[in-house]
């Protein structure tokens, strides 16, 4: 269970991992996933930072805790695995993506295609029980995540942060609003987002955010088909 990044994540992160909350995190997974049904699969827990390099990191989409039902959570904020039916919080971002860009929702959850291109797809918490959500709160994984946001606040480039819910803004403490660009709004899900997700146009107002930087903006066109 030790944390094994393949990528410069493994070097930014490395004190992190020898702290006494993320020893305790360990143990506490190790236990967790021999005794019960845990999500995503150990080996893609850190499917975000994997993707994503921290060098690479252009936009940062800040979810809760991984989908908790069989097969849906792979280590990315909102995505689920292939062949899985597209839960209900990305069905609305779906929408609000047609309504600011025009493209059509694709019939797959699977959005790793952004992480590829820099939008690092980060839960708060990075594991959960079958069935249970919010069960692994409270065991590290925020002081962890935390401090991934700090490291990339740290960074001299500027990063555009689409921060969706309170929980996902009370980060904006950590986050040099100086620097950084911010784009908030309710969330996405079913009983939030009538309350200004919908028409908060967060796709365009990234990419315009990004050339403004001399950055390649993100292609959020996602493939029709996905294996």
């Amino acid at each position: 269970m030790k944390a094994i990044i393949h990528n410069s994540w493994q070097e930014v992160l490395e004190e992190e991992f020898t702290k006494e909350y993320y020893l305790h995190l360990r143990e506490f997974l190790k236990q967790e996933y021999s005794e019960q049904t845990i999500y995503p699969d150990m080996y893609h827990i850190y499917s975000a930072l994997e993707l994503t390099p921290y060098e690479d990191v252009k936009v940062v989409i800040l979810g809760q805790d991984p989908y908790h039902g069989p097969n849906q959570a792979h280590g990315l904020s909102f995505s689920v695995q292939p062949g899985v039916r597209t839960p209900p919080s990305l069905m609305n971002i779906y929408k609000e993506l047609q309504a600011d860009l025009g493209y059509s929702p694709v019939s797959h959850g699977f959005l790793e295609s952004w992480a590829k291109q820099g939008v690092l797809l980060l839960n708060t918490v990075l594991t959960v029980r079958n069935g249970q959500a919010y069960s692994h709160r409270g065991q590290g994984w925020e002081q962890l995540t935390d401090a991934i946001i700090k490291k990339l606040n740290e960074r001299d480039k500027p990063i555009v942060f689409i921060l969706w819910g309170k929980p996902a803004q009370e980060k904006i403490k950590m986050i040099d609003t100086s620097k950084h660009i911010i784009i908030k709004s309710p969330h996405p899900s079913p009983l939030a987002a009538h309350r200004g997700f919908f028409g908060s146009k967060p796709f365009s107002k990234t990419n315009q955010a990004l050339e403004q930087l001399g950055e390649t903006p993100i292609n959020w066109q996602l493939p029709d088909t996905v294996s």
